[in-house]
């Protein structure tokens, strides 16, 4: 199980070096090699999860370890979509040291598994978290078609139409990828909170307990809200869109990360 999770990092490793050699100097050859590490990665980590699965008989999100391992493992399923639905060039330049730097900080957490705390044991844990993972790894992969915006309106701005201009997708369509994956993770995020909210209730008898990660998740939803408001309503496109959805992704990593860490509360199991 732990020769799994190395490997995948270790792979997911060399898909960052070769995706960062890749701005520099790109060809067929090395595009095609970045993605097959990251999908034997994408493998050996599915695998680490399952067995894992079955070793602690429930989904392996319980604690800081299995989340990160889990929300880097959504990431690169997003990824993998992204780049079969639009072929997003040097889309895992961007990518892949965000998957590695969490691979990386699950690497440097307790990994033992421990008993399920009982309010655990329900069909919700699996429902409930696998919509907000999916739904912040869509986010993540937002965030980062954001920054690629940025980096191409730089160029064309400065008017240094380069190699690396040449490569990376039009603002266009950058801007429409954005915009479709932000649309799919606001209502995976919804949901998530919807059944969060019915686990709540019939675990707790209440709906809503005003918890750190409860009251987050919400500060996230409504930053979306305006996201999308903003785009739909205001035109807020390009640029503003960029910018955004990089804002967003930040309140996404501190509900997942500082609540769990700075803040005590309900969801204080995941530490």
């Amino acid at each position: 199980m732990i020769i799994l999770f190395e490997l995948a990092l270790t792979l997911y490793f060399a898909a960052t070096i070769v995706g960062i050699l890749e701005l520099f100097r790109s060809s067929k050859a090395t595009e095609r090699f970045m993605l097959l590490l990251t999908a034997t990665g994408f493998v050996l980590h599915t695998a680490n999860i399952i067995v894992r699965y079955f070793v602690a008989g429930h989904i392996p999100i319980t604690n800081m370890h299995e989340a990160t391992s889990f929300f880097s493992w959504c990431i690169v399923l997003i990824f993998f979509y992204v780049e079969y639905r639009y072929k997003v060039g040097l889309l895992g330049s961007f990518i892949m040291p965000l998957v590695f730097l969490l691979m990386l900080s699950s690497s440097m957490l307790p990994r033992e598994i421990k008993p399920l705390n009982p309010i655990l044991e329900s069909y919700w844990l699996g429902i409930h978290t696998l919509l907000a993972f999916l739904g912040d790894a869509s986010f993540a992969m937002a965030a980062g078609i954001g920054l690629m915006y940025l980096v191409q309106e730089r160029f064309v701005k400065r008017k240094h139409l380069g190699s690396l201009f040449q490569r990376l997708p039009s603002l266009q369509m950058l801007d429409e990828i954005n915009y479709r994956l932000i649309s799919i993770g606001f209502p995976l995020l919804t949901l998530a909170i919807i059944t969060g909210a019915l686990w709540a209730e019939s675990a707790l008898g209440s709906y809503w307990r005003w918890d750190p990660k409860e009251v987050w998740s919400l500060i996230t939803w409504f930053i979306y809200v305006f996201v999308l408001h903003a785009r739909l309503r205001q035109g807020w496109r390009g640029r503003k869109a960029a910018y955004l959805s990089i804002l967003g992704f930040g309140a996404v990593l501190f509900t997942f990360f500082g609540v769990n860490l700075l803040l005590k509360g309900f969801h204080a199991f995941v530490k």
